[in-house]
């Protein structure tokens, strides 16, 4: 179910995204809001700049969120992403006990929250996250296109 401050913090995770580009980085940004609705943390993909392949805006939001509030337990909190959660990041998202995940695009190649796999919601895992997608999905995706467009060489298929 969408929530009427859900597009306001993704227009923030679309802004935390749009600061990869800068270091050549894939557009994706996360914003973590706890229960009272306040910003705890958010990144960005930093993957090519740090040279670390689980340098995922959802695991460097997650680790400053647990950071910053002293504990491994993001109980109650809500996570913004603006693509859905690959399999490495949902199982974080599960095993950090994130309340809410709001995504934006779907991805159905590599998505773990209901594309491809749904790790989030498994009824064999010891959480269950509540999911609202595509919120704002149209400028999250746009945003990748753009950044995938402008790598592809002249002419190749899209």
């Amino acid at each position: 179910m969408i929530l009427p401050n859900d597009e306001q913090w993704m227009r923030l995770a679309l802004e935390e995204a749009a600061e990869a580009q800068g270091h050549d980085d894939v557009p994706i940004g996360c914003v973590i809001v706890d229960p009272g609705g306040r910003e705890i943390a958010r990144a960005h993909n930093a993957r090519e700049r740090d040279a670390d392949p689980t340098a995922h805006a959802e695991l460097l939001a997650l680790r400053r969120a647990a950071a910053v509030i002293g504990t491994w337990r993001l109980e109650g909190a809500t996570l913004y992403v603006t693509l859905e959660p690959c399999a490495m990041c949902s199982g974080a998202i599960v095993l950090a006990r994130i309340a809410r995940l709001v995504f934006g695009a779907a991805d159905p190649k590599a998505g773990a929250a209901g594309s491809l796999y749904n790790i989030v919601q498994d009824a064999r895992l010891n959480h269950r996250i509540d999911v609202a997608q595509g919120v704002l999905a149209e400028g999250c995706g746009q945003l990748l296109k753009a950044f995938f467009k402008a790598r592809r060489p002249r002419g190749a298929p899209i």
